[in-house]
This record gives C-alpha cells, structure tokens and sequence, in this order.
C-alpha cells in the first residue's frame, strides 16, 4: 500500500466502535482523550469500568472527565464526551462480567480494541498479578475473539516484561511455564504454598508484574488474532498533551523526584552513568494509537512488535536527572518539606545503606521522639518503612544496564503522513531534557501533589528558610565533629610536644 493509498489514522478511525481497558488508567485517560481529539470521527468509545470503592462505574467516568486530560473537551467540544459509552465489567472475571446486552453490543459493533487494564505494582501477590496481568488478557482475548469486525487488538505490555535477556529484541518470547498452567496453579494453591513457590515460579524475572505480563504477551502471541503489542518503557509525564507536564501518579521516577525534593529521600542504589529509558506519556499513547492503525491496514498473522523506547535516541543518563530534577526543584520547591533536600545516587551499596541509616532512619527516630514527647502522633520511621521498602523495589532496574531495540517504532513513524506525524508525535528527539525536567516538576507540583501555581512565591520564600536552618545545622555538626577529633587527638599532641621539650 503506498503512502497515497493510506488513509490517516484519523480516517481509518471514521465510523468505528472502540473498546479500552484500563481506561481510569494514567495513560487509559491519556488514550481516550487523544482518541477523541485527533480521531474526531470515531463513532463510540467503550470503556469496561468496574465498580470501585463502592463508586459504580458511570459515577467513576464522570469524576474521570472532570480531570485534566478532558478539560479542552469540555470547554470547547464538550459534545464529544457524548462518543464515550460505559460498559460495567471486571477484566478480572470470566465472560468479563458483562450483561447479555453489553457482549452483544461489543461482539457486533466493535472493531478496536485497546486492552490496557493492568495491576502495575512490584510488589503485588502472585495471585493478584496473575488474576489481573494474566487471566485478564485472556479474558479480554476470550471475548475479542468473538467480535464479528475485528480488525486490530493492542495490548499495552512493558519493556521489562522479558528482564532476562541482556537485549530486548522486537519479537515474541516464550515463558519457561505456559501461562494456562500458571493461571490453574493459582487457581487451586493456598496462599502460604504460592508465596513459597513464587521464588522458583519467577525464575529470572524479578517480580510479580513481569512475569505476569510476560504471561499475557504469551496469550496474545497466540491468540490468532490482528494484533501487536507496545511495550512502552518507563512513562513518565506529558511533553506536550494533553498538558505539559501532566502526571498523575507517585509511581517510578514520579515518586523518587517528589520525595527527594521533599527532603525524605536522600540516597538511592542506582548507577549515575547508566541510560534512564523513559517515555514521556504522550509519546507513548501516540504510538499505541499508530500501531492500532498498522495492524488493521496489514491484518498480520502474528502480532507485531514495538518496543516503544527511547533507546539512545535522545540519551539522559541517571545521574544528568538527578540534575536535571534538582536544578528545577530546588527552583520550583514543593510545599510541606520535611528538610532542605540533598544527597543523592551511589552505585555503592555499602554506602547507600550507611546513607540510608544515616540520613533516613535516625532522624526518623529522632523526630518520632520528638513527637512522642510532645504529645502528637510519630510518622516518619512509618514513612521511611514504606520509603525503604519502594527503594528496594525500584534498585533493580536503577543499577542495571537495558538495552531495548526500537526499530519497529521507527519504521512506524516513518509510515505516517506529515500531517500524522505532527498530530501523533513520537520522535523523542524532539525535546531537550534539561526544559523537559522542569516542565515535569511542575507537573508533579501541579496535578500529583494539587499545589497552585500561585503558591510558588510563598513556598520560595520557606524554602528559604529552610535552607539557612540546614546550613546552621550541617556547621553546627561541622564543628561537633571537628571537636570530637580534636578531643580524640589532643592528648596525642600533648604529649608528643611535651616528650620533644624533655629531650631538647
């Protein structure tokens, strides 16, 4: 098909129903609203919303459009919030949980599905990730198999679903057990006997969420199916849509960057001259969209692949964020500090741990202590607990070198018309990090911690006094250390000038 004969992805999108899961989802929102604004002629879009919290799923989606990456469509097209149509189901349940009427809908009408729903904590149970990060795929495949017009199927993966290979190539992998027998072992175990087969189970994934999407891209490499799968590396927030900066959760380098400026974090594992692979989210939603559109014009056989990476296109090592993110952060304080932020990143785990206990633990102690004694409420050894614990978690992927192959979202870009490539942005050359790092900590201010803009003189100015407070403080234990070697060498001195006196 030539490049004249190739409708847009904006025309190919006319007239069609679409399906997404994982729609309440950071990047779920950023797809919907994307959707809407740059393909303004698809016909309705599916969201499968599950109760949560006691919140049903129609009451959630008007809370979702409430929130930034809708706002445009509210203040000037608010009638195609009206495209967006709730379908109550759980991903997590066979059949996902629908009504007659609903799978009759979706199995007639709809033509795209993206299938995003997915449980993206380190930490989380066999069971759970398995239920949500497996069994869900195989679900959401179960029904995409019965739609009558099917013309393509993404599934949103990661790039650190296969973390034992040195090379992340652009192809399927197999899983050392087949994710059926996975999913029936978890079926029929107690929970005490899976939490002590979870080490073996593993292998060498290193927890419970790449092993669980490296099941589910098993089940979508032989679903038969028209389909691909992205495999977005680290998502972090906005570049350009649908607001600069725009972020939503304390989750990866979000949560590191906010609690590093906050003053509780002051050491982290990590290799300062490693690559930081990170996506910004709209890059990564524009990608997902364009690979939607390549399968349904070739109709593969087997699902094509995309690492959806920056791969040294634009490089930015850890150690030039951390920069990066101080420089903006300490030009953009966050209200509510705990102290003056410092420290920072060593590969040397001797003296991250000592950091650690140093910097972490004994002035939790100690202001606990403090608390305790005046009567309120101790929370900050609580806090570093849960620090601890997420640094823990994220080291593995911060002292270790990836190395991921991006071809596929290469030729992707180059197969978009011009006006495709303005509208669906994936080049992630275009951006210099340095201005790029200080639009994300304002985002982070602004959406992840709800602090105003106008609040920034004020915050400056006790970010001000904090920093005399911490310059007071380290000369102060300055000059108590000095005194302490001084008392320790002073005898010394003493009587070495005293012995040089008795023998002249």
């Amino acid at each position: 098909m030539t490049m004249k004969s190739k409708p847009t992805i904006g025309e190919w999108f006319k007239n069609r129903h679409v399906l997404i899961t994982g729609a309440t989802g950071f990047m779920g929102k950023v797809l919907v609203s994307k959707l809407l604004v740059s393909c303004p002629d698809v016909e309705k879009i599916y969201l499968l919303v599950r109760e949560k919290k006691g919140i049903d799923p129609e009451t959630r989606l008007q809370s979702i459009v409430q929130q930034e990456p809708f706002r445009a469509l509210r203040e000037h097209n608010p009638e195609k919030l009206k495209k967006l149509v709730v379908i109550p189901g759980d991903v997590t349940v066979e059949g996902l949980d629908l009504s007659p009427t609903n799978r009759d809908c979706l199995i007639r009408k709809v033509s795209v599905v993206f299938h995003g729903a997915a449980n993206v904590k380190f930490d989380t149970p066999l069971r759970d990730a398995i239920t949500m990060n497996t069994k869900g795929t195989a679900n959401v495949l179960a029904l995409a198999k019965q739609m009558n017009n099917l013309e393509s199927f993404v599934h949103i993966s990661t790039a650190f679903s296969q973390c034992g290979e040195k090379e992340l190539e652009e192809r399927a992998y197999s899983t050392p057990i087949p994710p059926e027998n996975v999913m029936t072992l978890v079926d029929i175990v107690d929970d005490d006997l899976l939490e002590t087969m979870t080490p073996k189970l593993l292998g060498v994934q290193p927890n419970t969420y790449a092993f669980s999407k490296s099941l589910g891209e098993n089940l979508v490499n032989r679903s038969g199916l028209p389909a691909g799968i992205a495999r977005p590396s680290i998502v972090v927030a906005s570049w350009k849509e649908p607001a600069p900066g725009w972020i939503e959760s304390m989750n990866g380098p979000t949560g590191l960057m906010i609690g590093a400026a906050k003053g509780v974090i002051r050491s982290v594992l990590c290799d300062a001259d490693l690559l930081i692979d990170a996506v910004p989210c709209d890059i990564a939603v524009n990608a997902i969209i364009a690979l939607a559109w390549r399968v349904g014009l070739e109709h593969p056989k087997l699902p094509i692949i995309i690492n959806v990476t920056e791969s040294g296109e634009n490089p930015m090592t850890w150690g030039e964020a951390l920069e990066y993110g101080r420089k903006h952060a300490l030009s953009n304080p966050f209200s509510g500090i705990l102290w003056y932020p410092r420290g920072g990143i060593t590969n040397n785990k001797f003296v991250h741990l000592l950091s650690v206990f140093l910097l972490h633990l004994l002035p939790a102690y100690f202001i606990d202590g403090i608390c305790a004694l005046t009567g309120n409420k101790p929370f900050l050894v609580r806090i570093q607990s849960r620090v601890s614990w997420g640094l823990r978690l994220v080291q593995y992927y911060t002292i270790k070198p990836w190395i991921f192959r991006n071809d596929g979202i290469k030729e992707l870009r180059q197969s978009l018309s011009p006006a495709d490539k303005e509208t669906f942005f994936m080049d992630t050359k275009a951006y210099e990090w340095d201005s790029y790092m200080k639009t994300y900590v304002l985002g982070a201010r602004k959406y992840v911690l709800k602090e105003d803009p106008s609040t920034l003189p004020q915050t400056r100015r006790i970010f001000f006094y904090y920093w005399i407070a911490d310059g007071i403080v380290r000369f102060g234990l300055l000059a108590l250390f000095s005194w302490f070697i001084y008392t320790l060498i002073s005898p010394w001195l003493f009587t070495k000038t005293l012995v040089g006196v008795l023998e002249n």
